[in-house]
């Protein structure tokens, strides 16, 4: 007698090893959830095994405020000088010549927010009234810092050094 090749006993041999590889690889599942996820279940109350005791997060920052006055007393024009190449593709040297920034001839002790003819941001005037050289160390530093809101896409001039011999150089300019 000839065998049919997908009888009844062989399919249900193939269903029956089908279903018991499903149930080994769900159990499988079940049991790695019990060892890496600690059983546990899903309860609100959980123990640590042991706490270790940490100093308070209330560390206050220490800012160290500078003396500007003795700084840009030693300042030097000629390093300022250089300095200005990175100002100058934005601002000019001319009195009323405004480009992307406002003219920054005669700009030490101005009015802030004062050269004719430039829309300035608002955000300048909320902060000071001139440009002192302890105003314009600020702004420069960090502008966005200094002045929130300013239209000023600089990001700082890190060293104070720098900046007060940027600021005796812009100094030197006018009267």
């Amino acid at each position: 007698m000839e065998r049919d090749m997908f009888d009844t006993m062989t399919l249900t041999k193939a269903g029956g090893a089908l279903c018991g590889t499903l149930l080994v690889f769900l159990l499988g599942g079940w049991v790695a959830e019990l060892i890496y996820h600690g059983g546990g279940g899903h309860g609100d109350h959980h123990d640590q095994a042991y706490v270790i005791e940490v100093e308070s997060d209330d560390v206050e920052e220490v800012v160290e405020v500078v003396d500007f006055a003795p700084i840009m007393a030693s300042a030097s024009a000629e390093e300022g000088e250089g300095l200005w190449r990175s100002c100058a593709a934005c601002h000019a040297l001319e009195p009323g010549v405004n480009g992307v920034g406002p003219s920054l001839y005669g700009v030490v002790n101005r009015a802030v927010g004062a050269e004719p003819g430039y829309a300035y941001s608002g955000a300048l005037v909320a902060v000071a009234e001139t440009w002192t050289p302890e105003n314009l160390n600020g702004f420069l530093e960090n502008p966005k810092g200094w002045a929130p809101g300013t239209a000023m896409g600089y990001n700082g001039m890190r060293k104070i050094e720098d900046r007060a011999n940027l600021i005796a150089y812009l100094d030197s300019l006018d009267d």
